[in-house]
Order: structure tokens, then sequence, then C-alpha cells
């Protein structure tokens, strides 16, 4: 049986990050959902209205206040911006790193493809392949990348960066999918993609039975659906 865990999530609102909570809430655990806009509530689910840039009122949250009187066992951030602002993502991604770092929390960052390295030429990043990151895109894959080097600069967290592939976007949730490391990978038909459900299930997955491996990414196992 899973052990029952407090999850806060940090972009509670987004594509990623709200199937988070739906598929950890659905699998018993308590979710704290962060974000300036609130969210739905049920017998799993507490909305906390936070600005992710207050480290204050994240400090706050992550120590437990008064307002939901848990302290989480592990932090999922999973924020992103279109059009790309390293800054905040880097910033707010610290933040969390340090905060958690003092209290023991575990956190799994939802990063970007373009931190990983691409097939068949490990030198090269996919944010700098345009095979797979086209040029109107590199701001925030290159952004994605310098929320990797911020993980990796911090000696003290217990963190994991996850990669989704290249293709991110809202579909069904399967329950399949493919893990490896640093490295793109791609489906049954060669692209690389996976539905939003999908990668909220290898997150949870990754809560319950962490890895070894602080960079990991996964794929869909099938073929793209057709348009």
């Amino acid at each position: 049986m899973t052990t029952r865990r407090t999850i806060a999530v940090l972009g509670a609102t987004g594509m990623v990050g709200s199937r988070v909570i739906d598929e950890a809430a659905v699998r018993g655990h308590r979710m704290l959902a962060l974000s300036r806009k609130a969210v739905r509530e049920d017998l799993n689910v507490t909305s906390v209205a936070l600005d992710a840039n207050d480290p204050h009122a994240l400090r706050e949250v992550l120590a437990g206040s008064a307002t939901h009187g848990a302290v989480p066992d592990a932090v999922v951030v999973s924020v992103r911006t279109f059009p790309a602002d390293q800054e905040f993502l880097v910033g707010a991604t610290r933040a969390v790193l340090d905060i958690a770092a003092r209290r023991g929390i575990r956190v799994l960052v939802v990063g970007g493809a373009g931190a990983l390295r691409s097939p068949g030429d490990r030198g090269l990043l996919v944010a700098d392949n345009p095979t797979y990151v086209p040029a109107e895109y590199r701001a925030v894959a290159v952004a994605g990348v310098a929320q990797l080097r911020a993980c990796e600069a911090h000696a003290d967290a217990d963190w994991v960066y996850l990669s989704p592939p290249a293709l991110l976007e809202p579909g069904v949730r399967t329950g399949h999918y493919r893990r490896g490391s640093d490295t793109l990978l791609t489906a049954a038909d060669g692209l690389s993609w996976i539905s939003a459900e999908d990668l909220a299930v290898a997150v949870v997955d990754e809560l319950e039975s962490p890895g070894r491996r602080q960079h990991i990414t996964v794929v869909h196992q099938d073929a793209h659906p057709p348009a």
C-alpha cells in the first residue's frame, strides 16, 4: 500500500500542475494547490493563495501555516512562462530548493525538454537543436536549461528534474509511458510526445517510488494520435 503523502504543487492551475493534483488526489494523497487563483477544493485538495515571487509566503506555506496546517512531504514545481521569463523561473525554483533543503522536503521540478541531450548527439542539447525546438520557442527552452543548472548548483536539496518530451499537450490518461534519463526519447512512430495526463502519472509515480537519477524524462509508448 502506498504511503499517503502531503504534496504541494506550485503552479496548480497550469496544464501539468492541475493534472498532478487530480492524479495524486485520486491516489489518496493530500494536496496543497498553490497558485494566485483559487482552484477546486475537495476532500484531498486544499487551495492556497500564493505568489511564487514571494519567498516569505513560500516559507510560510512550506512550514505549515495556520491556513492549511500541514507541512508537505514533497513539492512539485510546475511553473512555466511564455514568453520566457528565465529570471522568474530560476528564482522561484531556487527559493523552493532553499526552503525545502532546510526542512527535508523532496522537490520534483517539472522542467523542459530543452535540458535533455539530443538523440544520437549527446553533445547537443535539445534547446540548441532546431529539429525539436523552433526558433520562437528557444528562449523558453533555454530558460528550462537554466532551471536545471540552478538545481544542479544546489548541493543541499533533495531534488529531481523531470523533462517532458518535445511535445506535451492535453490528452488521455493511459497510465503507460517509457522512462529514461537525460536524453530525449521518442515513441513508436519516432515522435517525442506525451499527454499531460500521463506526465502527471509519471510525476506521482516518481514521488511514490523515487528513482536514483536526478534528471529523468518520459515518453508515451505508442504512436501519436492523428490530429
